[in-house]
């Protein structure tokens, strides 16, 4: 399994992103557009970075890759699965039994800005689009009319935290 980072922005996202990847086996990760490297221009690691990474930055293989579109098709020509992380119309809860995976296939996880989530252009490109349900207070807020134009209203949960369940469910999956 291979995880494509898009457009993440926080250091700290991402670093807690390569231990949850170290956790689960994960065999490379691309950071693609805005998504920070772990080393900075003049080749130290970032602090933020390694500070809730706990080294994972080096024992999991990574690549800064400029377009996620141009990786996805390679991928996809190399016979990897494409599973995006998102809420969508098309999304359905990543634990259902149709969007499991057989251990043979070759699987690319594609997480997304902490704001705007996965383009829609690279959602197209997506085999399949899990999505993690949400049921809390917050989200019932944000569909009542009286915040309905208020924004900042949370509808998903931090994208490392979104990560590790999906991540987990895929390389355990159960039943």
């Amino acid at each position: 399994m291979i995880l494509i980072l898009h457009n993440i922005r926080s250091l700290y996202n991402v670093g807690s992103i390569f231990r949850t990847a170290d956790a689960t086996g994960v065999e490379k990760i691309y950071l693609c557009g805005i998504t920070p490297e772990p080393k900075d221009r003049l080749g130290n690691y970032r602090e933020q970075m390694t500070k809730v990474s706990l080294g994972a930055e080096k024992s999991v293989k990574w690549e800064y890759v400029k377009s996620a579109a141009r990786l996805i098709d390679k991928l996809k020509k190399e016979k990897y699965k494409i599973l995006a992380v998102e809420q969508s119309k098309k999304s359905a809860p990543y634990y259902k039994r149709d969007v499991r995976c057989s251990k043979l296939e070759k699987l690319a996880v594609v997480l997304g800005n902490e704001v705007k989530g996965i383009q829609p252009a690279i959602l197209k490109k997506a085999d399949k689009i899990l999505e993690i349900p949400m049921n809390g207070a917050m989200v019932r807020q944000a569909h009542h009319p009286k915040y309905e134009k208020e924004k900042g209203r949370k509808e998903s949960l931090n994208v490392s935290v979104a990560a590790g369940i999906v991540l987990f469910r895929l390389k355990y999956p159960t039943g």
